[in-house]
């Protein structure tokens, strides 16, 4: 069988792709991207502005020396390296698929592993090329919208930030706009399906930007919450199934879907529980629903609520059921930064870890209350379903911990280590006087110490000293030079380094592609086969997990990462 159609979509994504690579590395739209990139274009015009005042004063510093004008190159702003890295990937990506394309249309494929591998690059090329439209121009312009209305008075609030219109969300509603209203092309099909695997590695990738100094402050904590939740949720699912009558195996694995980790559980559980083809789409049809709508509406009450990163990941790695709806709850909340959805995955992956737990508790429950059930390998079937990329993120945290991605001293992509601040960006005369002026509006032993540590160390060396004096400069009164030297030390111990700017950059590609994809797989058959019970059970049970889980986060979940 021959799985590669003969079409020439992937010659011109190439194409297209290769012509906006060119036409950023020429300046042919500047005045596009100006538009688009507006703060990175601000910057620009700061750069250029202080390049000429140095190079008139050079200039003149030579003339009144007798000797010709210096040759000075510009600095590369903001605004030059997202053109350069657009140009990159566009003729990276434009160039591999114009070749495939060509190879497509003029040699054609043979029956065969190739051939098989071959028919996936249109679809990934076709979900990349509307992740590059939606990364580059969608999510700027909906974000310069926002604020614009805002500042023009015309809302008293930005509109896309508070809706989530980013990357994310966009991304998501065009695939559904794709597979619902314009279908997906033959040619295309194959590649779709891989949308789950770039999610997944994501997942796997962001095991390098944790280490274990994080997992020993959320760690406790995401095991009690996602303890009670799971459970607990496990327990009421059961419950309510018996109660309604619900068959036994589709009780079983509503109750995996809803409680653990959505698809993946129901997957896991269902042969343990000899579940139908049907209940299996039941289940993961509610799933569907429920998923779908906490990845627009999670977003939006942790902005109205004014969430922190820590509490919204907490929240969204407990309260949603999928893997990939808490990452894009997560990036839809904050697409430009890595903390909440680090913090999101967290919870999420301890929530999978509990996976073997409920396949036994679900094993046993099923063949006490199924008359005729039969006994399977229970080991076996942890083992060939448990999910492989959560082995993969344990992996890379590893490592990670040990240092293999990041610096010594590196904790969440941020420095505290004295080798990773340079000494200009160290804390000044002025302003260690200024805070040893304030050391009396310590109101605890522990805030004057850390006052007296950064005066003596002229930058922050822990998170908790961090913690501490935030509290510090917010309080009333507070001299303003010392609240600017704490500010300052907080700035430069939060800095990024490149290695982690990486990261955090491929790992949001990554996301991006595996969402849109995922939206387009997200048909209206697909959400009408959540039936009628394991819809009620499964929304009554959803909806107090997320109220329950939110209560808990906004009562007890502090903002300490």
């Amino acid at each position: 069988m021959i799985y590669t159609k003969k079409s020439p979509a992937l010659l011109i994504i190439g194409v297209v792709m290769l012509a906006w690579g060119w036409l950023n590395a020429g300046g042919g739209v500047d005045g596009m991207q100006k538009w688009l990139q507006k703060s990175a274009y601000s910057d620009h015009v700061k750069v250029k502005e202080k390049f000429e005042a140095e190079l008139r004063v050079a200039t003149e510093m030579a003339q009144a020396e007798g000797k010709p004008a210096p040759e000075m190159k510009m600095p590369a702003s903001k605004f030059d390296h997202a053109k350069a890295d657009q140009a990159t990937l566009a003729y990276f990506f434009g160039g591999t698929f114009a070749a495939l394309g060509l190879l497509v249309m003029f040699l054609g494929a043979r029956e065969g592993s190739l051939d098989y591998y071959l028919s996936v690059v249109p679809g990934i090329a076709y979900i990349l090329l509307i992740a590059f439209v939606v990364r580059w121009g969608f999510d700027p312009m909906f974000a310069n919208w926002g604020k614009m209305t805002q500042d023009a008075g015309i809302l008293s609030w930005d509109f896309a930030k508070i809706f989530n219109l980013n990357y994310v969300v966009i991304g998501i509603v065009i695939g559904i706009l794709a597979v619902n209203v314009f279908k997906i092309p033959d040619w295309a099909a194959n590649g779709v399906r891989t949308a789950r695997f770039f999610l997944k590695t994501g997942v796997i990738l962001l095991g390098t930007l944790y280490s274990a100094a994080e997992l020993a402050q959320l760690g406790a904590l995401s095991v009690v919450m996602i303890g009670i939740f799971v459970l607990g949720s496990v327990g009421l699912v059961l419950f309510m199934g018996k109660r309604m009558q619900s068959a036994n195996s589709m009780t079983a694995v509503l109750s995996a879907g809803m409680g653990v980790c959505g698809v993946s559980a129901t997957v896991a559980v269902s042969p343990v529980v000899n579940a139908k083809a049907a209940e299996i789409a039941y289940t993961i049809g509610t799933i569907l629903i429920w998923g779908v709508g906490c990845m627009f509406l999670f977003p939006t009450v942790g902005h109205l609520l004014g969430m922190g990163p820590v509490q919204f990941g907490a929240w969204a790695g407990t309260g949603i059921l999928n893997s990939a709806q808490v990452a894009g709850a997560a990036l839809a909340f904050d697409p430009h930064g890595i903390e909440t959805l680090k913090v999101a995955e967290i919870f999420n992956i301890t929530r999978v870890l509990f996976l073997p737990i409920i396949v036994l508790w679900l094993a046993a429950w099923y063949v006490k209350h199924e008359e005729g059930a039969q006994k399977v390998n229970l080991g076996q079937v942890l083992v060939a379903k448990f999910p492989v990329f959560v082995l993969g993120f344990i992996l890379l945290f590893a490592l990670s911990s040990l240092g293999l991605f990041a610096p010594a001293g590196h904790y969440q992509g941020k420095y505290f280590s004295g080798d990773q601040v340079k000494e200009e960006q160290l804390l000044k005369g002025k302003e260690t006087r200024a805070l040893e002026a304030v050391l009396d509006k310590a109101s605890s032993p522990a805030e004057s110490q850390a006052l007296k540590d950064l005066i003596a160390n002229r930058k922050l060396t822990s998170r908790e000293q961090d913690n501490t004096l935030k509290s510090v400069a917010r309080r009333e009164g507070m001299d303003a030079l010392a609240k600017a030297a704490i500010d300052k030390a907080g700035k430069v111990a939060w800095h990024d380094s490149k290695i982690i700017r990486a990261y955090r950059d491929w790992i949001a590609w990554l996301f991006a592609f595996g969402l849109i994809g995922l939206g387009m797989q997200i048909t209206t058959k697909a959400l009408k086969q959540a039936g009628g019970t394991p819809l009620i059970i499964g929304g009554i049970v959803g909806t107090l997990k997320a109220v329950g889980s939110l209560v808990v986060v906004l009562l007890f979940v502090r903002e300490f990462v």
